[in-house]
């Protein structure tokens, strides 16, 4: 167990450095110049020179990824270009909202995906079974800010159950924060519903064709133990990662969600500073979500071994 654990640990830390490395040059390589957008349509080769000294900009690629790389490590996200102000200064403003988003969705997606999943298994042929085929299509099909602007139209502008936009910190009440993310959480969770029920659905069905289930029937089991202590349980792996995989889902989803509902976390940051070409904002989001996304596929292959033993060896 410790080797396996030992040997995910490195092939996350070489993860990152890749990734690290190809954000680095993504964004150095691409056209444009960045002491130009900060100078100004006004601005004089002069004053554009002085901006790129002041900036690093001049120095070769090795040394500007050095210096980076050392000031991540460091704790150093550095300096937004526009703002002058701190990076993690920045992203931890607008973690809150980013992170409740997040976390509402997981929870939403994961119940109702793994929920509607076991069902059209259990039932598979069945009413339930064709209504989530078509729900998985839809979800599958239609853009995330589609659903949202669709979802705005009927239940905000029409009905006027919800908010438009906006958002309400945690601190100012339980009900503000929870009205304002209902609608966001919803469009998030639309598409990774579908994707997890499923694929839920998919292994369920393996597995309740095993010849074990079929004996756990015949000896009387009821039907929650069946579903939920034998078939779930070995069906696990699959769903455990989709819903890590889905992560990925849910980082893009984020960034369009926060715009279409003028949420002010780190997606809409993310916008911001890909309009004002904002390299170093860039960079440290993108390391940021990218990271957070290998540490839970780390997460989920680590509990592999919880849910099948023989992934240890």
């Amino acid at each position: 167990m410790a080797e396996y654990i030992l040997r995910r640990l490195i092939s996350t830390i070489a993860v990152m450095m890749l990734v690290g490395i190809f954000v680095f040059l993504l964004l150095r390589l691409s056209p444009g110049d960045p002491a130009a957008i900060v100078a100004g349509d006004t601005a004089t080769p002069e004053m554009i020179a002085s901006i790129r000294e002041k900036l690093g900009l001049d120095d070769t690629i090795a040394v500007q990824f050095s210096r980076w790389a050392l000031g991540i490590l460091n704790g150093n996200f550095g300096t937004s270009i526009f703002t002058g102000r701190p990076i993690l200064e920045l992203i931890t403003q607008r973690l809150e909202p980013t992170v409740s988003l997040s976390i509402l969705t997981m929870i939403v997606s994961v119940t109702v995906g793994i929920s509607l999943g076991i069902n059209a298994a259990w039932r598979v042929g069945g009413v339930m079974d064709r209504v989530l085929t078509g729900f998985a299509t839809i979800g599958f099909s239609v853009p995330v800010f589609v659903i949202g602007y669709f979802l705005v139209y009927w239940l905000a502008n029409r009905m006027r159950w919800l908010p438009v936009q906006g958002y309400e910190p945690f601190s100012d009440g339980l009900a503000p924060w929870f009205v304002h993310l209902i609608l966001p959480t919803v469009t998030l969770s639309f598409g990774y519903v579908a994707l997890i029920a499923r694929i839920t659905r998919a292994s369920m069905l393996e597995v309740l064709s095993e010849d074990y289930i079929r004996t756990a029937a015949a000896k009387g089991a009821s039907t929650y133990s069946i579903l939920f202590h034998h078939a779930l349980k070995n069906a696990g792996v699959p769903i455990l990662t989709v819903v890590g995989l889905g992560f990925a889902y849910l980082i893009s989803g984020v960034v369009i969600t926060e715009t279409v509902f003028n949420i002010p976390g780190v997606g809409r940051l993310t916008v911001d500073a890909i309009n004002n070409r904002d390299y170093p904002v860039i960079q440290a989001v993108l390391i940021l979500f990218s990271g957070t996304y290998v540490l839970i596929n780390l997460f989920v292959d680590l509990a592999y071994t919880l849910i099948d033993p023989r992934i240890r060896y």
